[in-house]
Order: structure tokens, then C-alpha cells, then sequence
């Protein structure tokens, strides 16, 4: 159950992070990850009414460091996004997402079979090859590394966060960790100097925020029906899907680097499951 839990996460992710992408590319790229973030929330709360739930104080603790994870992985990877291609910096956010959960979850006492093991050796060089171009991109301001990393380091804390968060809390911090996100979104802009406040051209984001909602929900049940390095791990896939729809929407080509990619992806869904 947690591979079906985490791929719907990671075609979640996916999707929702192709449409606040776009969306950067005609607003403020902080502006979208504030809709998107407020969207999501009401999602998570209208989940949260209708499904109860029973949270102590920790799991409220945990969820609102979830939250500015978030919040700042969201803001980091729209404005990488919204600077080149599509994929410029997904790898390292996406690697980034999935080593830190790893870590923690070893350091927890997690210990994944041979073959999961071997799966998530094939995940990461995935993740990096999917979302790479065999065009040169020019990004403004950079090559979108510095954008990257820190996204990654944001997914990472979400996820590794997450995952401490009790099965019968039910969905109520998963709200609080949606609202934390978008206090902390337009905190970190307001602090570089950024404009965050949603316009006309920011409303699309709501639908990444529907999304995102959908695959941080998948992601915390994944979290508590199996082992966090395989939830992040196969979460963390999620650029592929964005490749994809660049290819078919955009038109943006999938090089002889990113098929490779694709294949390893789906090599290492193949090897998790297995384990």
C-alpha cells in the first residue's frame, strides 16, 4: 500500500508543481506559492472536519515545522521554475527531498530490505537524470543550483516532518501545516525583497494548491502504512511527471539523458515494490 500511496503523491506532486511552474512564468513566482499554499490548506481542512481526528501536542509541533518547510520549499522551487525550463531545478529539489527523510529514517531505526535498498540506489541517479536537458538552458540569475537545494532542503523537512505526525491525529496539523506554509512563503519573500501578493495572474495556482493538498494527504498516510525512505523515495519521483507534460505541452523534447532517467524511475518503482 505505501508504493500505490507514494506514486499517487509523486503524480500529484508532479502535476501540481507543472502548473504552479507555469503559472510562475506570468506572476510572481512567491505570489503562487502563497495561492497555491492557501489553497491547499482549505482543502486539508475541509478534509479535516469531515474525517475528525484525535492530535497531541507533538504531532502540532511536527506539523507546523512541516509547514515551514513548506512554505519555503514552495517559494524556492516556483521561482527556479518560473526562471528557465521546466526540470531546471526539479533533480536537485527532488534529491534533496529524498535524502534527508532517508537519513532520518535510518537514524530512527528504519532498515529496508535488499532490495528496497537497491531501489533507492536507482531512485536518485532517476531523479537527477528525468529532469535533466541535453539543451543548453540559460536561467536568469543563475543556474538555478542555489534555487534547488534549498527547495530540496524545505521538501525534506516536510517530509521527514510528516512522518512524525500520529496516524490518529488525522488530518487537523495537516491543515496547520498548510497554513504555516503560506505565513512563512510570504515571510521569506518579504525578506528578499519579493513581491507575494496574489494578482489575477496568480489565480491558476489554486489548482496546484488542490493538487498539493491531494499529495501531502497520500504522502502522511503513505508515511503511516510503511517505511518514510520508501514513501520519500518514490514521493520524490514526481519530476518525471513534470517532464512529461513539458514534452507534451510545452513541447519541450525529452533527450536520450532524461529517457534513461525515465527508464532507471521505473526500474526503482519496480525494485521498492518488490521489497
Amino acid at each position: 500500500m505505501v508504493v500505490v500511496l507514494a506514486l499517487g503523491s509523486a503524480l500529484a506532486y508532479g502535476l501540481s508543481d507543472f502548473i504552479g511552474g507555469f503559472a510562475s512564468r506570468r506572476a510572481s513566482p512567491w505570489a503562487v506559492a502563497v495561492v497555491g499554499q492557501a489553497s491547499s490548506a482549505v482543502c486539508v481542512l475541509v478534509a479535516a472536519l469531515l474525517l475528525g481526528g484525535s492530535a497531541v501536542p507533538a504531532d502540532w509541533a511536527w506539523a507546523a515545522l512541516a509547514g515551514v518547510g513548506s512554505g519555503a520549499g514552495a517559494g524556492f522551487l516556483y521561482r527556479g521554475l518560473s526562471a528557465g525550463r521546466m526540470g531546471v531545478v526539479a533533480p536537485v529539489s527532488a534529491v534533496g527531498a529524498a535524502l534527508l527523510p532517508v537519513l532520518v529514517g535510518v537514524a530512527i531505526g528504519e532498515r529496508p530490505s535488499l532490495l528496497t535498498w537497491l531501489g533507492v540506489a536507482c531512485a536518485f541517479p532517476a531523479i537527477w537524470l528525468v529532469s535533466r536537458s541535453d539543451q543548453p538552458t540559460t536561467v536568469r540569475g543563475g543556474d538555478g543550483l542555489v534555487d534547488g537545494v534549498l527547495a530540496g532542503a524545505g521538501f525534506g523537512v516536510l517530509f521527514a516532518a510528516l512522518d512524525q505526525v500520529h496516524a490518529e491525529a488525522g488530518f487537523g496539523p495537516l491543515v496547520l501545516t498548510q497554513a504555516v506554509a503560506v505565513v512563512s512563503t510570504a515571510v521569506l519573500a518579504a525578506s528578499l525583497s519579493a513581491g507575494w501578493t496574489p494578482g489575477r495572474s496568480s489565480l491558476p495556482a489554486v489548482w496546484a494548491g488542490v493538487l498539493s493538498a491531494l499529495a501531502n494527504v497520500l504522502f502522511l498516510l503513505a508515511t503511516q502504512t510503511g517505511l518514510l525512505a520508501v514513501a520519500a523515495v518514490l514521493t520524490s519521483l514526481y519530476p518525471a511527471l513534470t517532464v512529461l507534460l513539458a514534452a507534451l505541452v510545452l513541447r519541450e523534447a525529452i533527450g536520450r539523458v532524461q529517457s534513461v532517467g525515465l527508464l532507471l524511475a521505473l526500474t526503482a518503482v519496480t525494485l521498492v515494490a518488490a521489497g
